[in-house]
């Protein structure tokens, strides 16, 4: 039986941070993965074909909008199965990238289920051929989620899909029910909005992404429901007529929505089943989560826990993040946790939307005085230019210290300039406002937004 410092099982984004820290401080580190290849659910059904698909849209999108496209767009029509056709190449380069950083850092991957024999030992179970035993001081969970499946939902039925199996949806629905408005629910709602479809999207909470800064749900909602959208919020589900040529969501309201398709997207699994968890003295909850203190060790000692299975904010970032601390951990005890609250949230819906540090819901209740710089992308030169106009950047920031407590960027490119502000809230040295109005930013760009949102703050103080 061959014995290791670390075992990974999972090689998702947490699995892959946990083995590649643990390799690159000359540690012998194993990796377990069930499926055929590397890479997890993030790679293979969830993050990188809905975002690939995404892109694909939003390509699709601009061209439709462009006037210097006219002639083209004319005869253009693309429908969903062809677009999903454009997620493979990706995932294919993704695979092989993955695999490379295996191969280069000498990590074995072991292909099967792993099977817990003690809490040092992993009976690994592959699907043909020999069972194999390894051990390690320590293992590493990090085996991620899966679309929450409510028993009383027939999910073979083909117009009955949740996040992974609407990526294999080979028709072009009409009309679409997506219940369920959380980040998933909200990215698939502006995905088939885009191409067209008619789209209701139920919501069992009061409002959007309750999470978010309150002006930037509000500013989603808006433009979802200027694409069309019919959001209903505060409904839960009854019960689902699914027929040969289409589907009847039945809420507890009474409302009945007819659609051809159901994307069912309310809340997530962690993948701890049939691990024979119980016998080391882990015990799942009832979403099948572990628990994990701020070094993702769970109440077993050598054992950690990273990633979704650990519950929110259930984030590839974040997961390769958590995955890299619990090997730090394990090699240093006495390393301090660190910053989740620098962990920056992406959601790309069209536009996207991301956001770092405190709301101002959070800030009103802790009494801490704040102020606002705010900026509207349609003033800056790069989004006239590109005629990305929709959208908003907006700081947070303690109204006598000038320190920057959070930003909200709603709209094309949020996603990547959101960084800007999380680079100086994390720095004791530049984390002021007046960073953003002494730094010389590029023009025309979208990231000369923080200078102009910081005029805007100064300009409110009550100096």
């Amino acid at each position: 039986m061959d014995h290791f410092d670390i075992i990974v099982i999972g090689s998702g984004p947490a699995g892959e941070g946990a083995a590649m820290m643990a390799a690159k401080n000359h540690r012998r580190v194993a990796v377990v993965e069930r499926h055929a290849e590397v890479g997890g659910g993030c790679t293979h059904w969830g993050t990188i074909p809905s975002k690939a698909l995404r892109q694909a849209v939003k390509v699709l999108y601009d061209v439709r909008r462009n006037p210097l496209l006219r002639e083209i767009r004319a005869g253009l029509h693309v429908d969903y199965p062809r677009l999903l056709t454009t997620a493979h190449g990706v995932i294919e380069s993704q695979v092989a990238s993955r695999r490379r950083f295996y191969e280069r850092n000498q990590v074995p991957v072991y292909g099967g289920s792993a099977w817990f024999v003690d809490a040092h030992t992993i009976e690994v179970r592959p699907r043909h051929g020999d069972t194999q035993y390894i051990s390690a001081d320590h293992i590493v969970i990090a085996t991620g989620s899966s679309p929450y499946h409510p028993p009383e939902l027939d999910f073979t039925h083909p117009r009955v899909r949740d996040s992974d199996s609407v990526l294999r949806y080979h028709d072009n629905p009409f009309a679409v029910t997506i219940y369920g408005a959380g980040v998933i629910g909200c990215e698939y709602a502006s995905i088939f909005l885009t191409l067209g479809c008619k789209v209701t999207l139920v919501n069992t909470q009061e409002r959007l992404l309750s999470f978010l800064d309150d002006e930037i749900a509000e500013a989603l909602s808006y433009h979802l429901r200027e694409q069309g959208c019919v959001i209903r919020h505060s409904e839960k589900f009854a019960s689902l007529e699914a027929r040969e040529h289409d589907v009847v969501l039945v809420l507890d309201s009474g409302r009945r929505i007819k659609s051809d398709l159901l994307l069912w997207a309310n809340g997530r699994t962690g993948n701890t089943s049939g691990m024979n968890l119980e016998a080391i003295g882990l015990v799942p909850n009832s979403r099948g989560q572990l628990l994990a203190n701020e070094h993702y060790q769970s109440v077993v000692p050598n054992i950690y826990a990273a990633g979704d299975i650990t519950g929110p904010p259930a984030l590839a970032s974040a997961g390769y993040v958590q995955g890299c601390h619990a090997v730090q951990h394990i090699l240093n005890p006495g390393i301090q946790p660190h910053r989740m609250d620098l962990v920056p949230s992406g959601i790309y819906t069209l536009p996207e939307i991301s956001s770092v540090g405190r709301t101002e819901r959070e800030l009103r209740d802790q009494k801490i005085p704040y102020e606002i710089g705010h900026t509207n992308f349609r003033s800056l030169a790069r989004a006239q230019m590109t005629d990305e106009r929709t959208g908003m950047l907006k700081i947070l920031f303690h109204a006598e210290t000038l320190e920057v407590l959070g930003v909200h960027c709603f709209g094309d490119g949020a996603a990547e300039i959101i960084h800007i502000g999380q680079t100086v809230m994390a720095s004791h040295d530049i984390n002021n406002l007046r960073y953003f109005v002494n730094t010389t930013f590029n023009y025309p760009t979208m990231a000369e937004a923080y200078r102009v949102a910081a005029y805007n703050g100064l300009n409110r103080l009550a100096t």
